[in-house]
């Protein structure tokens, strides 16, 4: 089992277990109904991106241990809900680390179907945020790429960085870790001083 295969799985189990606690902080569904957002959340990105490249099967349906691991966050939120809904700052992090791991496996799948690389980047944001995104609307909650921070564009960020070592020819691993890492320094400054992209129109 690769370190690469291992952080796919913690970063399926961790969207699966954020999709959860949103899930039952929202609206406090039933069993079937957390376990549904919680699904949506952890494998949407990767769906989406997987059918817009022509990649069959999806990868879920081609890796049960995915569901496993889904299933098993789920529980885990459910028998450590109140502990879990305080620890906001390490959701933080671990969630910053999820996307900028999704972002650059993304963005490589979709290189390997030989597409432009702005393609190849959108890809990667696809694989990082759709899953939140689709979370957000099922919980009636203001999608995360239209609330006031830095999200999607670090993840854009990333993939461009990572796609210009790649151009270089640097080993993979250091394009991985490098490219990883702008992501989360990204997300951190951006919240840490309240950054934000500019309006589209301000109102007169």
């Amino acid at each position: 089992m690769s370190i690469q295969y291992i952080l796919e799985l913690s970063g399926t189990g961790f969207f699966a277990l954020s999709g959860a606690l949103a899930a039952n902080e929202k609206s406090k569904p039933d069993w079937f109904g957390v376990t549904f957002i919680g699904f949506i959340t952890s494998i949407g990105g990767g769906s989406i991106r997987d059918m817009l490249l022509g990649s069959y099967p999806l990868s879920w349906v081609a890796d049960i241990n995915r569901m496993y691991i889904i299933i098993s966050a789920i529980v885990f939120s459910s028998v450590f809900y109140n502990l879990l809904k305080k620890q906001r700052k390490l959701f933080f992090i671990f969630d910053s680390l999820g996307i900028a791991m999704f972002t650059i496996l993304g963005t490589e799948k979709a290189l390997l179907f030989h597409v432009n690389p702005i393609i190849a980047a959108i890809m990667g944001m696809f694989t990082a945020i759709m899953g939140g995104v689709m979370r957000d609307v099922l919980t009636n909650e203001i999608p995360v790429v239209f609330r006031k921070e830095i999200y999607a564009t670090a993840c854009l960020a990333g993939a461009a960085f990572y796609m210009m070592l790649n151009a270089l020819h640097i080993n993979r691993e250091i394009c991985l870790i490098f490219s990883v890492l702008v992501i989360i320094a990204i997300r951190i400054v951006a919240v840490k001083y309240n950054l934000s992209l500019p309006q589209f129109k301000r109102d007169e």
